[in-house]
């Protein structure tokens, strides 16, 4: 199952403690395989006060929080009855499963916020072998050597001309074989 973003809405002014309950609700149920990541949209704003300049930081959605999920019942279930929220968006009712955001939305938001949607997952463990999909070492067989999934980044050491070379790759530039 594919994780999405969906947005859950919240009683108004609660979003931080929504946050913080959800997080702590994922790990004490064991649900970090399923729930990932909590976010409450909010952008910097500049204002005065006492004729002094300050940056603050203002909700952009008011009620709402972002909740990265793979929406399975269990999930579903976690995220509904976490103290704060009133329910997930695009959902008809009834039980029935909610809509996720597109990916566009996502990415506008999180870029909005300086965050930047991290597009693909590290699937892969160190001494794995894997194939180069994209790029000039295309249909190149090499090994996994290092992981850097901040960055989404991984070092392979392919076999060149009889000698080990590595190189560094984005995810998506390669897959299991």
């Amino acid at each position: 199952m594919e994780k999405n973003w969906y947005v859950v809405h919240t009683y108004s002014g609660y979003e931080n403690k929504v946050k913080a309950n959800l997080e702590k609700r994922v790990e004490t149920m064991g649900m970090q395989d399923k729930i990932f990541r909590v976010i409450v949209p909010e952008e910097q704003e500049t204002d005065f006060k006492n004729g002094k300049k300050r940056t603050v930081m203002r909700k952009t959605f008011p009620g709402y929080v972002l909740v990265e999920l793979v929406m399975t019942d269990d999930s579903w279930y976690v995220v509904r009855n976490t103290p704060g929220v009133t329910g997930f968006i695009g959902s008809s009712g009834g039980g029935a499963k909610p809509t996720p955001l597109l990916d566009e939305e996502v990415d506008f938001i999180l870029r909005q916020m300086g965050m930047k949607e991290k597009k693909v997952e590290a699937d892969y463990v160190i001494g794995e072998s894997v194939e180069v999909i994209e790029g000039p070492f295309e249909n190149f067989q090499g090994k996994v050597e290092e992981l850097d999934e901040s960055k989404g980044k991984v070092k392979v050491s392919i076999d060149m001309f009889g000698r080990e070379t590595k190189m560094e790759l984005d995810f998506g530039q390669v897959k299991k074989v």
